[in-house]
């Protein structure tokens, strides 16, 4: 489907891969992509100012230098609907739903909900998140985790995890 054609590609800083395409993060702050791209989660040309991005299985998120969010991609769940998300300092990407990690450390998610992976709003004290199929992960700055979504096969069993952060050398 293409997602591997990115022999051409130069200048990146970051990359991310969803279940069908590939995202590229230039330093010049655009992004290009490759891959399936029946809908739009390609459609990355015209991001400007753009500091990380993230790909979920059909759709693809870019984190803008002013804290702001944008989306292409399926929407049926509205995983792309981000355009009032502000203070961002991070962004992830599940299947079918999006997370962002807010300056003041709270979370906000949207799209599919199903098992409860965008159930974040009382989560504080981030310093990262990460979004899987079904599921939402958070990194407290006190090294502890915290999860919410689909435990079908334990992915959400992480209540006992400590010092996930390394220390400053």
């Amino acid at each position: 489907d293409g997602q591997c054609d990115v022999s051409d590609w130069h200048d990146l800083v970051a990359i991310a891969a969803g279940d069908w395409h590939t995202v590229g993060l230039r330093a010049d702050g655009t992004a290009v992509a490759a891959g399936f791209n029946n809908d739009d989660q390609c459609d990355v040309s015209g991001w400007q100012e753009i500091v990380a991005v993230a790909a979920g299985q059909f759709h693809t998120v870019g984190l803008r230098a002013d804290g702001t969010a944008v989306a292409t991609g399926y929407n049926e769940f509205d995983q792309c609907d981000v355009s009032d998300w502000r203070d961002l300092v991070a962004v992830a990407a599940g299947n079918s739903h999006t997370v962002g990690l807010r300056a003041d450390g709270t979370a906000v998610a949207t799209g599919a909900n199903s098992n409860g992976q965008c159930d974040v709003s009382g989560w504080r004290d981030l310093v990262a998140v990460a979004a899987g199929d079904w599921h939402t992960v958070g990194l407290r700055a006190d090294g502890t985790a915290i999860a919410m979504g689909s435990n079908k096969d334990g992915q959400c069993g992480i209540t006992g995890w400590r010092d996930l952060l390394t220390p400053a050398a």
